[in-house]
């Protein structure tokens, strides 16, 4: 084996309290060669003891960080015991020194990675220039941005937003506003149809429209109206959508929170029929699984459905808060001034980011390769992990893949973190989720590939 492809040896479980808050950990194995970062540039210096492949033991530095974030902030996140300062290309460092190869990108944000030196030259020119504006004047960089967008799909219109959850909220709005004008007699459709495994965001709005329960019962009574049914089943949702009460459909092309399912097109097209018949509007929320993350620009275009609005949000500014909703003329026509808004959607700032992200992202080489290094991957992994009786599925398409498993992923999550890898969770937390940066390279890839097989004994030790 070569340093790339044997990247960790694997170790007996170790109890290690201090780094888990209590769980069990895998020691980690004896490092070897590091892959190099994504960017061609020196990752910045160590802050303190470079990792040198011991379990992770929490220093007085971070110890600090985390016991003031338990004083300080709300605790609505069950963070890893782990606090970052930088980033460069591929990697992570926290505040120990320790470097890790990131397969989670801030959950699908950072598609450049960190640190590129492009959207850090526009984002330093442009603060120096103007930060913002409100949206009573006009802003060139949020019309360039615009015309971006238009011009690369299927919308005529956009709204921009800050995040995704605030696209959607915009995304139902409008879909009640179009039906109400739609139908001025006062018998339009104001109810909605979602999916199981669907997120959709985390206000009221956007809640009623998420599958999951536990995020919705204890803030109820979320907005009414709202009907699940199972994705990818066609005629159920065509029995919902012709009951003449639903004013917009909403589906992510590809479930990314929900656990890494694809839409089939026979599905997605079963929808766009049915709304047609009923007048019912078809929103893609594409917050995840859009621009760039599937290999094609817009995840919809492997499926050829074009929907009537989009919402878009996670990857656009690379980490500066974003997102926008892409419509056609017919629903812009309906909006009136004064009928939504935002303070800070929009702003010359993270316009000029987005524009310089969306210019790099949507080069077809830059696609093309994203599509190729997300199945070189997939097999990689399909290949490596094959055998281990807790790997059920690997699945995705592009760089957006999940590994399926037939125990809580958490510890294999953890494993990988003490042995230099950044995954996520997803689905009932049985699904191992794997959104890199977009830039990283095929031996970043060989690399956690193997991290993640070295790790896998840790699912042992949870499930014994």
């Amino acid at each position: 084996m070569n340093s790339l492809q044997s990247s960790f040896l694997a170790a007996a479980p170790v109890a290690n309290p201090a780094a888990s808050g209590g769980g069990v950990r895998l020691a980690a194995p004896t490092r070897r060669a590091r892959v190099s970062a994504c960017l061609a540039v020196p990752p910045p210096p160590p802050t303190g003891a470079v990792s040198t492949g011991a379990p992770r033991e929490l220093s007085a530095a971070s110890r600090a960080v985390i016991e003031d974030e338990a004083r300080y902030l709300v605790g609505t996140y069950n963070r890893s015991k782990v606090v970052i300062v930088s980033g460069r290309g591929c990697k992570l460092y926290d505040i120990d020194g320790r470097e890790y190869l990131d397969l989670a990108a801030g959950i699908a944000v950072n598609a450049l990675g960190h640190g590129d030196p492009d959207l850090v030259a526009a984002s330093a020119n442009q603060a120096a220039t103007l930060v913002h504006i409100s949206n009573t004047v006009y802003s060139q960089p949020q019309v360039e941005l615009a015309k971006r967008l238009v011009e690369t799909s299927f919308a005529d219109r956009v709204f921009l937003a800050n995040t995704g959850t605030e696209a959607n909220e915009a995304a139902i709005k409008f879909s009640r506003k179009f039906q109400r004008v739609a139908h001025p007699g006062g018998d339009a459709p104001v109810e909605f149809l979602a999916f199981s495994n669907c997120f959709h965001g985390r206000t009221m709005g956007a809640l009623a429209l998420t599958s999951k329960s536990q995020y919705r019962e204890p803030f109820e009574p979320v907005m009414p109206g709202v009907t699940f049914t199972e994705y990818g089943n066609v005629e159920e949702a065509r029995k919902i959508i012709r009951s003449g009460k639903i004013a917009a459909v909403f589906v992510e092309p590809v479930q990314g929170e929900g656990g890494i399912y694809s839409a089939t097109k026979e599905f997605l097209q079963g929808l766009r029929e049915a709304c047609d018949e009923a007048g019912a509007l078809l929103v893609f929320d594409e917050v995840q699984c859009g621009l760039g993350r599937t290999g094609y620009l817009w995840a919809h275009e492997a499926y050829g459905v074009i929907p009537d609005m989009m919402t878009v949000a996670k990857p656009l500014a690379n980490g500066f808060p974003i997102g926008a909703v892409l419509l056609k003329e017919k629903v812009a026509a309906a909006i009136s001034y004064g009928d939504h808004g935002t303070t800070y959607g929009g702003q010359p700032f993270v316009t000029q980011a987005a524009i310089t992200v969306f210019d790099k992202i949507r080069k077809p080489g830059f696609l093309a390769e994203v599509s190729k290094k997300g199945e070189n991957f997939k097999q990689l992994l399909r290949t490596k992990l094959s055998g281990n009786p807790h790997v059920k599925e690997v699945r995705g398409i592009g760089l957006i893949i999940g590994i399926e498993l037939d125990v809580p992923a958490a510890p294999l999550v953890n494993a990988c973190l003490d042995a230099g890898v950044m995954v996520l969770t997803a689905g009932k937390g049985n699904v191992v989720r794997l959104v890199p940066p977009l830039i990283i390279s095929e031996k970043e890839l060989e690399y956690a590939a193997d991290v993640i097989r070295d790790c896998l004994p840790a699912l042992d030790v949870s499930a014994s």
